[in-house]
């Protein structure tokens, strides 16, 4: 499985960005999905998380600003984020895992990552 995100970019706070991450392969639709993020110096965090089904996780408090969902025809997963704030600033990557627990990092396949910076 191969993972491509993009949407990452700069925005002052209070903007918003839309990330995209698309999967090769044909297990996209049977597999969850997770947004997550490492800031630097820190470790990488879970932001959100889709099941094949659809049901959604999300690290609060982000939940009321970012939303993921998901493309299944186009094998593509998103995260809309609204509102940034400068500690939303990291690297954002997509992966793909059998199921939806996402506690464990080293579980299923990354992208490379996109960059996010909000500036103040």
């Amino acid at each position: 499985v191969q993972l491509q995100a993009s949407g990452g970019g700069w925005v002052q706070a209070g903007g918003s960005l839309r990330l995209s991450c698309t999967a090769s392969g044909t297990t996209f639709r049977r597999s969850a999905m997770g947004w997550y993020r490492q800031a630097p110096g820190k470790q990488r965090e879970l932001v959100a998380g889709i099941a094949s089904g659809g049901g959604t996780i999300y690290s609060s408090p982000l939940n009321a600003r970012f939303t993921i969902s998901r493309d299944n025809a186009k094998n593509t997963v998103y995260l809309q984020m609204n509102n940034l704030q400068p500690d939303d600033t990291a690297v954002y990557f997509c992966n793909q895992r059998p199921i939806a627990d996402y506690s464990d990092p080293e579980v299923g396949s990354w992208g490379q990552g996109t960059q996010v910076t909000v500036s103040s």
